[in-house]
């Protein structure tokens, strides 16, 4: 199964879901859903919701991110939202505001 790509100079708006990995260099705005991982690359800005498997920042997401596995804020990853998540890692030089529940 292949990644799909939100690329560079892309812009999505809408419901976006997804059975397989969902890589973001491109800007999002919506609500994301996949069933595998979701990796928000270093230029990827996501202005939506995301539920996925895992989910690793690091570009800017704003909204909230629930994960059954983990969420891992990368360094340079910018997070404004509220963190659902099993396991949730924050690199130094992340930036992360909102609340976390490991109530999962």
């Amino acid at each position: 199964m292949a990644a799909t790509v939100i690329g560079q100079g892309i812009t999505i708006e809408g419901e976006v879901t997804s059975e397989d990995e969902v890589v973001v260099s491109g800007v999002l705005r919506g609500t994301l859903t996949v069933e595998g991982p979701v990796t928000v690359e270093s230029d990827g800005v996501v202005e939506a919701d995301i539920g996925a498997h895992t989910v690793a920042i690091g570009g800017a997401v704003t909204g909230n991110v629930t994960a059954s596995e983990r969420v891992d804020l990368l360094a340079g990853g910018r997070l404004v939202g509220d963190v659902k998540a099993a396991r949730l890692t924050i690199a130094d030089g992340a930036s992360f505001k909102g609340n976390v529940d490991m109530d999962v």
